[in-house]
């Protein structure tokens, strides 16, 4: 294997970004797997990612089988496992960060353009055949969505392994709550790998040079080189340009497509994954959802096993056998973290069956609605109100997006609404999963700010209402309004004897109260990961710290509607 430390590439401004080039060491022309990220090229997955690298060799230990590791990094592939195979593997270090100068500006214009040129420079060189797919998690999956629709013309694969695709509802605000991982991951894992850090921070492990640049600055050089992207989401409360120039044109995306969805990321990515293989304008597009963390199956023999035989087909020409994958892939969820992989044709799934369970005054969930009016209050900053199934008598799969329909009125103003999905065993314990980012993530969330309750009614569907976010209505205290909610799609097949509840809250799920206490992560876990709704700016205690009251009456029961799909 050639490898090239932070090779030029010049952007059409006359910046130069640096990348480095991981190659089969003959002559010959190869297809590339390329990223752009800030996370630093030269970081080592092991020394910066500590909690997660021990979590993934426990849980896909054919990581260590085949490579020396050296080479790891952070949600991209590791080029001792490509190379072989006859690819070039380029890491390009985005715009203000890694050793790449400039003034940090995330998901941005200005770099979906970069990437543009990143691409069609790797498409020029002497050692590619002219073919480029794009390959890696989260940032580097969402940046994809973004310079797809630019259409590069030697971008020829998109593999986007768990990237949100819409800024505003997936990213800064679930429906229209400031979410706070901006703020915690901004300065966690994007700041600290600023260009400029230099000799602060940390260094290769392979070569020894600085990770975040090669020149030192002083931090108020630092700090005229990123933008406040945490800030920008905290005064941006509605869908203006901000957000706008940051969303996608899918219809625009025409590569081969992998969509690759974890269940259990609730709170970033998989709404992304969903709604853009449905909107992208690509001929060529499959589906694949999967369960455990944020990073497992990337990595695993079955993720990276997944992504050969995709890019094989479109970049090499090779046949793999992907001419006979099927075009939706889920791993369908059991309780224990038990999955099993089924084809289907489509998504959503034609076969399902829409099915409304009703919220009861009582605390039931079913099949028919009370015949008479009441009401049920709860503290916003409480528990709320649970409402669930008797235990099934018979096995239930649900599998796709999720909706509900409540009436409710605040004490206030307004009022934030947080649904979740569960599922209870025979003994009343909860059951959870491993999430993308937390190991106790529930069945399904869903998020909706009252006053931002219109409806786009083009683009609402019963199983997946689509807000505006472009006005705020504000709610007359004791009145009730009728809010259309989204939980993001989720999969679970509930046993006999177990119970599903759908709980209504005013702040975010906990699983117990605990943190999940894993050693060296980088924030608590407590259910939900770091994609909390806590910030006292956007969430003042005077408006949605009181309580709120669920109405029922006669042609307006609140329901949850499922998708549940029938035994072939």
């Amino acid at each position: 294997m050639r490898i090239d430390w932070d090779a030029s590439i010049s952007m059409d401004d006359g910046l130069v970004l640096r990348a480095d080039v991981f190659r089969p060491s003959d002559e010959g022309r190869h297809p590339v797997i390329l990223s752009y990220g800030p996370y630093a090229k030269g970081l080592s997955f092991q020394e910066g990612y500590k909690s997660n690298w021990a979590r993934l060799v426990k849980a896909a230990p054919e990581v260590l089988e085949g490579s020396s590791n050296n080479y790891q990094c952070w949600e991209l592939v590791d080029p001792e496992k490509w190379v072989p195979d006859g690819y070039a593997c380029v890491r390009v270090d985005s715009r203000g960060a890694g050793r790449s100068p400039g003034v940090i500006d995330i998901w941005s214009p200005r770099e979906a353009r970069d990437l543009y040129h990143c691409i069609e420079w790797a498409a020029a060189q002497r050692w590619s055949n002219g073919k480029v797919g794009l390959n890696g998690i989260s940032y580097f999956a969402t940046n994809q969505w973004q310079v797809a629709a630019l259409r590069p013309p030697h971008l020829a694969a998109l593999c986007i392994w768990e990237g949100f695709s819409d800024y505003y509802r997936e990213l800064a605000r679930h429906g229209g709550i400031l979410s706070g991982f901006i703020d915690s991951w901004y300065e966690r894992q994007i700041l600290r790998m600023q260009h400029g850090v230099g000799e602060r921070g940390a260094r290769s492990v392979v070569t020894g040079e600085p990770v975040a640049g090669p020149e030192t600055l002083a931090p108020e050089a630092l700090a005229k080189n990123t933008t406040d992207p945490a800030g920008e989401a905290l005064r941006r409360r509605l869908v203006d340009d901000y957000y706008r120039e940051r969303m996608v044109d899918f219809a625009r995306i025409q590569a081969p497509l992998l969509s690759a969805a974890n269940w259990g990321g609730q709170g970033l990515h998989p709404r992304g994954n969903y709604e853009g293989f449905l909107a992208a304008g690509s001929k060529e597009k499959w589906l694949e959802v999967h369960g455990d963390t944020h990073f497992t199956h990337f990595y695993s023999n079955y993720g990276m096993g997944l992504q050969k035989r995709f890019f094989g087909r479109f970049l090499k020409g090779a046949e793999t056998g992907w001419d006979q994958q099927p075009r939706v892939s889920l791993n369908i969820r059991r309780p224990g973290e038990r999955f099993t992989l089924r084809a289907e044709n489509e998504w959503p799934l034609a076969r399902t069956q829409w099915t409304k369970r009703y919220l009861h005054p009582d605390g039931r969930l079913d099949s028919g609605p009370h015949p008479e009016c009441g009401a049920r209050s709860y503290h916003a900053m409480g528990d709320g109100l649970t409402f669930s199934t008797p235990p099934l008598r018979e096995e239930l799969e649900i599998t796709g997006p999720v909706a509900a329909k409540l009436w409710l009125s605040s004490e206030t103003t307004d009022a934030d609404v947080f649904l979740v999905l569960r599922v209870f065993d025979p003994a009343g314990k909860e059951v959870t999963f491993i999430g993308s980012n937390d190991p106790r993530t529930p069945v399904g969330l869903g998020w909706l700010r009252a006053s931002q309750r219109k409806l786009d009614a083009e683009r609402s569907r019963p199983n997946r209402p689509w807000h505006t976010h472009d006005e705020e209505q504000p709610l007359t205290p004791g009145t009730a309004v009728e809010l259309d909610i989204e939980i993001w799609p989720t999969c679970i097949v509930v046993p006999p004897g177990y119970r599903l509840a759908l709980t209504v809250r005013g702040k975010d799920y906990e699983y117990d109260g605990t943190d999940a206490g894993i050693a060296n992560a980088p924030y608590p876990m407590k259910g939900i990961g770091p994609f909390t709704h806590a910030d006292t700016r956007d969430r003042p205690a005077s408006i949605f710290g009181g309580r709120n009251t669920l109405h029922f009456a006669a042609g307006r029961m609140p329901y949850v509607l499922l998708p549940i799909i029938p035994g072939r």
